[in-house]
């Protein structure tokens, strides 16, 4: 009977092994396809080989001429950057006081923002677009920024995290003499750095591949980030496919470089404090 529940073990280990390499596999051939699309030749573009029969960089020159690539990609991260520092700043600040005040029409506010969160960002692109057309920030990294500062899905998943805090601890520093704003950075956040920074990259991540808002706010590509650019690579004249896997490639490189530098960080911010 052991000898049978091994095998019957070991045949469903494999089973799930092989399962999960192909689930991966299935995920990262987009990836691999849009790479060996880049390395080919305008004319071996439409073949059928997984592996690119001739290299060439010309893409990538094609691509780095035809737009203004370092500036985008410059803007593409300062603007993911401010966006994600504000969301994490307006929404640990705005867990902590949900979580931790009573006070008059707090449960109100605290559904009005998680229906924000159900409310798709198109619908309320024409109001913001006519409010930074006000401010005069049209075609301006403020434009792109200021709108997006606050973050609701960040909120709720903080408020969690901060409503798990035992607040047997908050008690103490208070006893101890801490202020609200000493309880919150010198007790609480050096605690709960792990839904943070899992929070702060999907933030960072999200920010980064947005395409919508740079379109309707600038009509520079100087004043632009690089999504926006990727678009300029397709038209009803034809699409530039080699130059377009090129500049993409090139677009996600700083989040590939990001993970492979904070790997280990990354793995352990959602295994540890994770969302829930």
């Amino acid at each position: 009977m052991d000898k049978t529940a091994r095998l019957v073990g070991s045949a469903s280990s494999t089973i799930k092994h092989a399962a999960l390499i192909a689930l991966s596999l299935l995920s990262v051939f987009p990836l691999y396809w849009m790479i060996v699309t880049s390395l080919k030749p305008e004319v071996d573009i439409y073949s059928s080989s997984f592996i690119p029969l001739r290299i060439t960089f010309a893409n990538y020159v094609d691509a780095w001429n035809a737009i203004p690539m370092p500036r985008m990609l410059i803007n593409s991260i300062a603007v993911a950057l401010a966006q994600t520092a504000g969301q994490l700043l307006t929404s640990i600040l705005a867990a902590y006081a949900f979580s931790r005040w009573s006070f008059r029409g707090s449960t109100l506010i605290y559904s009005l923002i998680a229906l924000t969160w159900l409310v798709p960002f198109q619908v309320i692109m024409i109001p913001n677009y006519v409010a930074i057309s006000g401010f005069g920030w049209r075609d301006h990294l403020l434009g792109l920024i200021v709108p997006n500062i606050a973050s609701a899905f960040a909120v709720l998943q903080l408020y969690n995290a901060f409503k798990s805090y035992p607040r047997t601890l908050i008690e103490a520093a208070r006893l101890d003499g801490a202020s609200d704003w000493g309880v919150l950075w010198r007790t609480i956040m050096p605690n709960l750095k792990a839904p943070v920074a899992s929070i702060g990259i999907l933030l960072f991540i999200t920010s980064w591949n947005d395409y919508f808002w740079p379109l309707l706010v600038t009509t520079k590509l100087e004043n632009s980030t690089i999504q926006k650019g990727l678009q300029m690579f397709i038209s009803s004249d034809g699409n530039m496919w080699g130059a377009l896997m090129a500049a993409t490639t090139i677009a996600s490189l700083p989040v590939l470089i990001m993970y492979l530098l904070l790997q280990r960080q990354i793995i352990d911010s959602f295994l540890k404090g994770g969302l829930k």
